[in-house]
């Protein structure tokens, strides 16, 4: 019996260990000094500091990571990181694609800038080919100090829109103030609010269009739908935190029990981009069940959601698409949203793709990067956008 106890003890020290170890190998990567290198003073989009950006960067372009001053949706001044790219050799002016990263984390090591600046973008070697610029921004407490307001629109929509601002200032290469916002699932709802809030955030920049992949649109429904799955409950864990930051009426104990708080802080310091991911759906299994058990419509969170659907209006053209697989953001609901946004008169084109899910919508094989770059390439052109609402 003595002998039995005392294997039992020792494999719970090393369970403990493996834990231990697990949860010290998740953690996200610590940012540069260059990410707390300035103090954002100065008017939104002011640019800070430049550096040369080689991380995963195609043989085919020169990069830069640059810092600029940016706002929170109070209006307190806030640092911005985001990568700059062009194509090599380029001298003449660029048209840009402003793009609007989705779900990585919310902690500062989860900035793309940090550890994958082209997770899911699609069509990087053909924007470049178009010879277009690219500038990425990360958004604040992606990078740089601060709480990441996780799917708060306008709080995104700002660091973008002031990414594009600051790259305009950069010596080592001549961006026009033109623009086409691209963004994915997170990013999709970012580009949105780009689209939205531009006029009257930045009137010097020229939104030409919005193209929104999969975007988190009709936020309530799919909060209200992915409470029972894996995926769901860590993005909760960056939407409560983001939320209960941004938002003095919406309480992270208001939601979860203590002990659902706690797994979920923790989740909320951990990135979603690669398989540093499994330790957060590990801890999951400590919480069965739908996470809020409540329904939360009524709720401030619920009313909070709900302000940061991008409803618009839109002043130009938007091309949204949606993968029919969809796992995450369903066909039926993207679907109902472009329905309303044709009902508004939205001057929208809205592509449904078969046998695409959230992922694979925006992967190099997808058409829907093709019909993106088109699209896009008209927009330049000062083509006139003609709505289809149907989809195909």
């Amino acid at each position: 019996m003595r002998r039995l106890l005392l294997v039992v003890f020792w494999l719970f020290v090393v369970f403990v260990v493996l834990v231990g170890a697990a949860w010290f190998w998740a953690r996200p990567d610590r940012p540069s000094d260059f990410y707390r290198s300035a103090k954002p003073e100065g008017a939104p989009g002011t640019l800070l500091a430049v550096e040369p950006y080689t991380l995963d960067v195609p043989e085919t372009a020169d990069a830069w990571r640059i810092l600029y001053v940016t706002t929170r949706i109070d209006g307190a001044p806030a640092l911005g990181s985001a990568v700059v790219m062009v194509p090599k050799g380029t001298t003449g002016a660029l048209h840009a694609i402003t793009w609007a990263h989705g779900t990585t984390g919310a902690a500062p090591g989860c900035g793309p800038s940090v550890v994958a600046p082209f997770h899911n973008v699609p069509a990087v070697p053909e924007l470049l080919a178009k010879g277009w610029a690219y500038v990425a921004a990360d958004y604040v407490g992606l990078g740089t100090a601060g709480v990441h307001a996780y799917l708060v629109g306008d709080d995104a929509a700002r660091s973008v829109l002031d990414s594009m601002r600051a790259a305009m200032q950069m010596a080592e290469v001549d961006i026009l103030p033109q623009t086409v916002v691209w963004g994915h699932s997170q990013g999709g709802n970012s580009a949105l609010w780009t689209g939205m809030v531009a006029k009257a955030y930045a009137p010097e920049i020229d939104v030409l269009g919005v193209a929104a992949r999969a975007p988190a649109s009709n936020l309530p429904k799919m909060v209200d739908a992915a409470q029972g799955s894996m995926f769901g409950k860590i993005v909760s864990s960056y939407l409560l935190q983001g939320y209960a930051a941004s938002y003095a009426d919406v309480r992270v104990a208001d939601y979860v029990s203590p002990l659902s708080a706690l797994v979920l802080s923790d989740i909320a310091g951990r990135c979603s981009l690669d398989a540093k991911a499994l330790v957060s759906f590990a801890e999951l299994a400590l919480l069965p069940g739908d996470l809020f058990g409540m329904n939360i419509d009524a709720t401030p969170l619920g009313a909070r959601l709900a302000e940061n659907v991008p409803a618009g209006p839109y002043d130009m053209p938007v091309l949204l698409g949606q993968g029919v697989d969809d796992e995450i953001v369903y066909e039926p609901m993207q679907t109902g949203f472009a329905k309303g946004l044709c009902d508004e008169g939205t001057n929208l084109i809205y592509r449904r793709y078969e046998g695409r899910d959230h992922v694979s919508l925006v992967k190099a094989d997808s058409p829907a990067a093709a019909d993106m770059v088109d699209w896009t390439s008209g927009r330049f052109a000062g083509e006139v956008a003609t709505p289809d609402c149907a989809g195909p």
